[in-house]
């Protein structure tokens, strides 16, 4: 369930229509005019009778919701953690290639993960892979070999202008032989995308794993 709506919604009482979408750091309603608040700059978040209520360091915002009023307001006062959001749980092996920042790295051990910094004989649960330009995509096929049949790979990749672009990673997930399946904000120069093995090819590789960890 994603949080994107279109929806009426009121600024200080004016009313409006336009789209609203709770992204990473900021619930942005693209309408006239369009509204972004920073979720830094939010007091307080409510829901009541469909309609989401919003006061912020600007002033209040309503947004009409219907029953999806509440999931938004618990959302923006309580948002999941961004390992959270990558999905690393605790026992998982993840492996780490490329410049990837210590201090996540530091985070993901925190949680009681493995992490790995050398693709070992055995597969891996989550790869999380820092991609500099746009050759280093070819790498994803051999990846792609390191992880376990449900397990996830994500790209990280540099934002706006001069960086990779989504649909060239999509198309290099695609030759590796990968579903692209989500993409989050990783921090505020990266973007995470989250490729997996296609279910039609988990059986076959599962198999595979079996041998390799004999």
């Amino acid at each position: 369930m994603g949080y994107e709506s279109q929806c009426a919604y009121r600024v200080d009482g004016q009313a409006r229509a336009g789209r609203a979408h709770l992204e990473q750091h900021a619930l942005v309603v693209r309408g006239s005019p369009r509204l972004s608040i920073p979720l830094a700059t939010v007091k307080a978040a409510s829901a009541h009778a469909g309609w989401l209520t919003v006061v912020f360091d600007g002033g209040v915002a309503e947004l009409e919701l219907g029953a999806d009023a509440a999931r938004w307001a618990k959302r923006i006062t309580s948002p999941p953690s961004r390992l959270a959001k990558l999905g690393v749980r605790p026992g998982q092996r993840v492996l780490i290639v490329g410049s990837v920042d210590e201090a996540f790295v530091d985070e993901i051990g925190r949680t009681g993960a493995i992490v790995l910094k050398r693709a070992p004989a055995t597969p891996v649960d989550v790869v999380f892979y820092a991609v500099d330009r746009p050759a280093a995509l070819g790498r994803l096929a051999t990846l792609a070999s390191s992880l376990a049949p449900a397990g996830a790979l994500w790209t990280l990749r540099p934002k706006g202008q001069g960086g990779i672009s989504e649909a060239a990673t999509m198309a290099a997930g695609r030759e590796a032989g990968l579903v692209d399946v989500k993409v989050v904000s990783f921090s505020e120069t990266l973007t995470a995308e989250k490729f997996v093995i296609p279910a039609a090819r988990r059986v076959a590789s599962g198999r595979r794993a079996a041998i390799r960890a004999r």
